[in-house]
């Protein structure tokens, strides 16, 4: 019986060992084809033949730091705004008792149903009349919640025992001070899913940035590399640069984050 066990969990590791190396492989090959100069793409060098050229480039003679910079303010507003409000919606759903509250819960529901692709229009004619265009602002506020981990957030703290909240309570403490004392700092499986997904999902974001902004200088990242790939598709290495540049700030986040991920993940919706 252990011997069959053991060979069950060697298979296992074996199959997800190829399918992690599978899911990899594209990012080693955009990893690999940055360092090499136009003429070796496509072929297998020796590490004398690196370069960081392509970088180089991407920084002199393109406006790279300026978008990294505007990705960067972007998705810290955007994150910090969902990790908040959000953990606060979900809590007065999942603890508060109050008129509405299921009629509230179903309209969350709902709107996660609704295809992005719909609302953007309207979305935009609101941006364009209070002249939101070509800013943070128009890039930010509208997305400074989601339904989506709204839903996470309460499934998460459904599971905190009301023992906890009625004990800090006894304590003195306002429901304020509860959540944001007592709640918050043993939430950290839920926060980490919210940050990892909110911040993949604004880091790479491309239709929204490129409806909204049309100023070179405001570009986000994803965008102004667009621009890149458009002006220099016949160079696949310079390309593959950019590529590295916008995957490697969220591989390192998810790298820091992944044990709270995967917690956060099992935790949620286990009650409705």
């Amino acid at each position: 019986m252990k011997k069959r066990l053991r060979v069950s969990r060697v298979l296992l590791y074996v199959v997800l060992t190829a399918i992690s190396i599978m899911f990899l492989l594209p990012f080693f090959y955009a990893l690999y084809t940055s360092f090499l100069p136009l003429q070796y793409v496509d072929r297998i060098v020796s590490f004398d033949k690196f370069t960081i050229n392509n970088y180089i480039t991407l920084f002199t003679k393109f406006n790279v730091g300026r978008w990294y910079w505007n990705t960067f303010i972007m998705t810290l507003i955007t994150v910090a705004g969902n990790v908040i409000l959000d953990t606060m919606a979900g809590y007065a759903l999942a603890k508060f008792r109050f008129r509405g509250r299921n009629i509230i819960f179903i309209i969350v529901l709902a709107s996660m149903m609704v295809p992005f692709q719909l609302i953007i229009t309207p979305m935009y004619i609101m941006i364009a009349k209070i002249n939101w265009h070509n800013t943070i602002a128009g890039l930010t506020i509208p997305f400074l919640y989601s339904p989506i981990y709204i839903f996470m957030s309460r499934q998460f703290f459904i599971t905190i025992p009301r023992e906890i909240e009625e004990a800090a309570t006894i304590d003195g403490l306002s429901k304020a001070k509860t959540f944001f004392k007592i709640i918050l700092p043993i939430s950290g499986s839920v926060i980490a899913s919210i940050i990892i997904l909110n911040f993949t999902t604004t880091w790479n974001a491309y239709l929204v940035p490129s409806t909204f902004v049309t100023d070179r200088d405001k570009f986000v990242l994803v965008v102004g590399l667009r621009t890149v790939n458009d002006m220099h598709f016949a160079r696949p290495n310079l390309v593959m640069a950019g590529v590295v540049l916008t995957t490697l700030p969220v591989l390192l986040l998810f790298l820091r984050f992944q044990k709270h991920f995967v917690q956060g993940i099992a935790t949620t919706g286990l009650k409705v």
